[in-house]
């Protein structure tokens, strides 16, 4: 949860930031980044993945959450995963820590909130700015184009104020997984995405993993050590690590983890004490 500490103000750096499911294929990236050109022609564009599984906001949050630190101060985070494109849902929009983050209201930002440690201010963006910003008719298919592309190269412009966006809301919808729970030295948590590499990444960090002595990671039927790097077992071999993002990562050395333990999003993942585990592999 945030703490109670201010969060310092929003001021525009011009760089922005880009997070979709829309992959390569298709002109759709090119097509967001030209809307926000044509608006902001100075904006300094940033794709930080357009190859979220489709339709899984968690996975989105995820790495924005663990990302959006790396950038600097007065950054415009934009993250369009949308499976609910053209109904009811809000736009949701958060400052914090100096940086805005726009996504849709569908639990993608939660992979944020959960990470900050200052107070954020959530915004809903009122529709009364799309019409001050000559958007009157957007497509009901692609908001990331219509909505997310111009109001986030006004905001890096600093041509429209965060303040401006809409009303102060309470909270935002809740992230699609729950969350991890510790009970009886025993730790219990979820994959969140699948790496390019096959790696299994969770969303148990590294401080909710110390707290399980002599840790030994149960998945798809296999207890694996934790270990420190991916060289410290023989190829082909399973291991558990703290990867650079903080996170307990399951991997096979060389070699796709998922594909050799059959797991994907939402497997569950233990983490329990060595004295607890049947047998030791890796």
């Amino acid at each position: 949860m945030p703490s109670a500490a201010p969060s310092a103000p929003f001021q525009p750096s011009g760089v922005i930031t880009l997070t979709t499911d829309f992959g390569h294929k298709d002109p759709f990236v090119g097509v967001m980044k030209g809307q926000v050109l044509r608006r902001f022609p100075a904006a300094r564009l940033v794709d930080l993945t357009h190859e979220i599984l489709v339709h899984w906001p968690p996975e989105a949050g995820f790495w924005l959450g663990r990302s959006f630190r790396y950038f600097p101060s007065g950054t415009v985070h934009v993250a369009v995963v949308d499976p609910g494109v053209g109904s009811s849902r809000d736009v949701a929009v958060v400052e914090a820590e100096g940086q805005l983050f726009l996504a849709p209201d569908n639990g993608l930002l939660a992979g944020v909130l959960e990470r900050l440690v200052a107070t954020p201010i959530l915004r809903r963006l009122d529709d009364s700015v799309l019409r001050d910003l000559g958007i009157h008719q957007p497509s009901a298919t692609f908001h990331g184009r219509d909505i997310f592309a111009p109001v986030a190269a006004e905001l890096a412009a600093g041509r429209l104020r965060p303040e401006a966006l809409g009303p102060v809301v309470r909270e935002l919808v809740p992230g699609w997984l729950d969350e991890p729970t510790l009970a009886g030295g025993q730790l219990s948590g979820a994959v969140v995405t699948v790496d390019h590499f096959g790696n299994l990444l969770t969303n148990l960090d590294a401080a909710l993993v110390g707290q399980v002595a002599t840790p030994v990671v149960r998945a798809g039927g296999q207890e694996i050590l934790l270990r420190r790097t991916y060289s410290d077992v023989r190829p082909g071999e399973y291991v558990a690590l703290i990867n650079s993002f903080g996170v307990l990562e399951v991997a096979r050395a060389e070699k796709s983890a998922a594909e050799g333990l059959g797991l994907g999003r939402c497997a569950p993942i233990v983490v329990s004490p060595r004295h607890c585990a049947a047998k030791r592999i890796g």
